[in-house]
């Protein structure tokens, strides 16, 4: 009879590791505000440029960011939708008037 081998992925008696949400998630996470429901991704930089809705100015290249979508949309139309934000706009988006498009 064939001797089974341990597997080498964790040594037998090694501490388990908690699993990294951030990362299993891609560092999405689904937020409910009085502006609807969202699907918010952290994004640490892009080689491109984008205008903020929220202060109309540009989130440079390599500039960490979110990035914002409706999660109740239709049809999938929301994720034509994104927008690019820098991180404070879109904290302070609810004490501000409506955004642009």
């Amino acid at each position: 009879m064939p001797r089974s081998r341990r597997s080498t992925k964790r040594p037998y008696g090694a501490e388990h590791v908690e699993l990294d949400l951030d990362r299993a998630t891609g560092g999405r996470t689904a937020q409910s505000a009085p502006d609807g429901e969202w699907v918010v991704q952290k994004v640490r930089g892009s080689d491109r440029e984008f205008r903020c809705p929220g202060c109309d100015q540009l989130v440079t290249p390599g500039t960490p960011h979110v990035v914002a979508w409706r999660s109740d949309g239709l049809f999938g139309e929301a994720l034509d939708d994104r927008r690019h934000w820098h991180s404070s706009c879109w904290q302070a988006r609810g004490r501000r008037g409506p955004t642009r498009r």
